[in-house]
């Protein structure tokens, strides 16, 4: 099954990629660390917000300003930008999950891209993505 969200980001669709591509962007809003930035001859470990939570991530694709598509483990996750004018479209979608995993990925990435579009504009995250990764490590 697959999960999807989307975001409307009033920010240039390249920056909207470079968001997901390159650490110190990524480490702003979703991640505490990724070893490198994404390319299509590596594979990158991203470390996320909840304790001991990471995964190993090998892009297949990057165009820049317009599509991202990457392993991320035994799944895949894709993501679009769409520019319109002084906005972009970011779309994301997670395959080949299992059944009972659907719903939390469409909520993580659906914050993770709430996250972002404040921060880049308005230059601050408001800790969505935080605030989740400490609620779930209290209920662990």
């Amino acid at each position: 099954m697959n999960a999807k969200a989307s975001q409307i980001i009033r920010r240039p669709a390249q920056e909207c990629y470079l968001a997901f591509v390159e650490p110190q962007h990524l480490t702003k809003f979703w991640l505490s660390a990724a070893s490198g930035p994404l390319t299509t001859d590596q594979t990158v470990r991203w470390d996320f917000l909840v304790p001991g939570a990471s995964v190993e991530a090998r892009a297949e694709i990057l165009e820049p300003a317009r599509r991202i598509l990457l392993h991320w483990g035994p799944t895949q996750v894709e993501w679009t930008f769409s520019e319109h004018q002084q906005e972009t479209v970011v779309s994301v979608e997670h395959r080949g999950l299992p059944d009972q995993e659907v719903a939390q990925s469409t909520e993580g990435f659906t914050l993770v891209l709430n996250d972002l579009k404040i921060l880049l504009e308005t230059g601050q995250s408001p800790g969505l993505v935080r605030d989740k990764a400490a609620l779930i490590q209290r209920q662990s």
